[in-house]
Parts: structure tokens; C-alpha cells; sequence
């Protein structure tokens, strides 16, 4: 549930937060965190990934994202935030008393059941098994790319893929971008939605969240002095000067194709993505 702050403040105002009841209030799992170190987006000492840093301090929850204790029902204990993601994690307990998390689907409530396996189970929400065995149509999510490797695509709050073709040994999926890719029929998938879809919505309301989140601010190039950026210089608000925008390392930006021709998984895309345009 999406709620939306009074203007109380400058900071309050439009400022909105997911709330879930199902959500717990305890302390996670100690067993499956790790203390995260913030790298502040360096690589020995200098920056690699620009507009990171601060943040609060957090543990890292190990996720299961392979959920290789296959035809073993799994209880859901109980529903977690997880700061290192957008969407919920689940805490299953199983009859030999290991415990892991996973990526919560949507509408997956306390108390439910969850298997994976690899062979064909019923295809309820939270359930995994390999993709030749999950009805077309069907919305899944947490795929596998390589099988055995464990879920890599469709994995951030509401994302969801649809199955749509069995084409021989592999299955036409639709992404959540709108790509249309063939995967391996032996990939394995969750059956559902990721948790959490009201997120794309979320109104941060001030930059102070922002910088607890680790993201720290991002400066105009056109603001810059020409020694810092390709668009930098000018007097007052003057415009780039250039027929197309660049990046601050000179390379041609917005709307030219980065992905690498020769890459070995362009032969399973069918239909690249659809680019959105702004209305205006």
C-alpha cells in the first residue's frame, strides 16, 4: 500500500512510502547476513561509478536465488524488508530445519508453501521448475539464464516475464522491457510476480533520502567548466554546443547502441526492447 505524507514539511511534502502488514518487525535471520562494506563507487582508491557514496550501513541477506532443495516443501515463516533490494524477501523454513530467504513473489502470505523441483509440480505462486514444464501465458519471474545457475533476469519489485512459445529445446519468454528472448527449456523460473510492484511509484520527496540510499547528487555537464565535461563552458544558460550530447569522457550519448555486436546471447533475442518515447 502506497501512503502519501501531509506537507507537513518542505521534505514531507509528496513524499510517499511503500507500508505492508505483512511485513515483519523482527531482527533478520543472524545465520544469513553478512556485514557489507560501502565502496563508495572506487576501484583502488579512485572512482569507477560516479554519483555513489554515504548511505546507511547494512547487511548483506543471503538470498537463495538457485533454491536447489528440490521436492521439499518450504513453509513461509515470515516476510522481510531488505534494504540491498526493491522487493521482499521470504524467510522458508524446511522440515530439517534449515532456514533460507528468497525472493518474495507477490501475494505470497505468511504460512504458505513453496517447492522447487525439477520436474513438473503444480504451477502455484512461489513454486519453481524448469520452464518446458510451466504453462504458456503463465507470469514468472527469477529466471535462469544458464541452467543451475541460479535466477540472474527479472528479479526487482513487480517485474514480471511472460512464457510464451516452446520453440524445440527452448522457450520464448517476453521481458518486463519488452525484449522477446529464447531461453533453455531447462532453466528453471518462479510462477508469479515479484513482490512489491507499488514501488515504481514511490515519491522520495527530498534529497536527504536519496543520500541514505547511497546516491549521492548528479551535476548538469552544461554546469561544468570545459576541463570537466564535453558541454561545459558558455556564459549564463547557453546550450551545449554541439550537434548531439556526449558523455564527460567525449563518446557519443542518448541513443546510441552500447551493446557489443559480437556478444554470444544476441542469436536468442528474437525482438529487441521497444523504446518508450516521452509525450511531451
Amino acid at each position: 500500500m502506497l501512503q502519501i505524507y501531509k506537507p507537513t514539511t518542505p521534505g514531507r511534502r509528496k513524499m510517499s512510502i511503500v507500508k505492508s502488514k505483512e511485513l515483519t518487525r523482527e531482527e533478520p535471520n543472524r545465520q544469513l547476513i553478512t556485514i557489507k562494506k560501502s565502496r563508495a563507487g572506487r576501484s583502488h582508491g579512485r572512482i569507477a561509478v560516479r554519483h555513489q557514496g554515504a548511505g546507511e550501513k547494512k547487511f548483506y541477506r543471503h538470498i537463495d536465488f538457485k533454491q536447489d532443495k528440490f521436492n521439499i516443501p518450504g513453509k513461509v515463516a515470515r516476510l522481510e524488508y531488505d534494504p540491498n533490494r526493491t522487493c521482499w524477501i521470504a524467510l522458508i523454513f524446511y522440515p530439517d530445519g534449515e532456514k533460507r530467504y528468497i525472493l518474495a513473489p507477490d501475494k505470497l502470505k505468511v504460512g504458505d508453501t513453496v517447492m522447487s523441483s525439477k520436474e513438473k509440480i503444480e504451477p502455484q505462486t512461489g513454486n519453481r521448475m524448469p520452464l518446458k514444464f510451466i504453462p504458456t501465458g503463465y507470469n514468472i519471474c527469477n529466471i535462469e539464464l544458464q541452467p543451475g545457475t541460479g535466477g540472474q533476469i527479472v528479479r526487482s519489485a513487480g517485474a514480471l516475464a511472460t512464457l510464451m512459445t516452446y520453440e524445440g529445446s527452448y522457450v520464448g519468454v517476453k521481458l518486463p522491457s519488452s525484449e522477446r528472448r529464447l531461453i533453455s527449456e531447462n532453466c528453471s523460473a518462479t510462477i508469479g510476480q515479484v513482490s512489491n510492484p507499488e514501488w515504481q511509484h514511490t515519491n522520495w520527496g527530498k534529497a536527504g533520502r536519496m543520500r541514505h540510499r547511497g546516491i549521492r547528487p548528479s551535476v548538469r555537464g552544461k554546469a561544468m567548466a570545459p576541463v570537466a565535461h564535453p558541454h561545459g563552458g558558455g556564459e549564463g544558460h547557453s546550450p551545449i554546443g554541439m550537434v548531439a550530447p556526449k558523455t564527460p569522457w567525449g563518446k557519443p550519448a542518448l541513443g546510441v547502441k552500447t551493446r557489443n555486436k559480437k556478444k554470444w546471447t544476441n542469436k536468442y533475442i528474437i525482438n529487441r526492447r521497444v523504446k518508450k518515447v516521452r509525450k511531451k
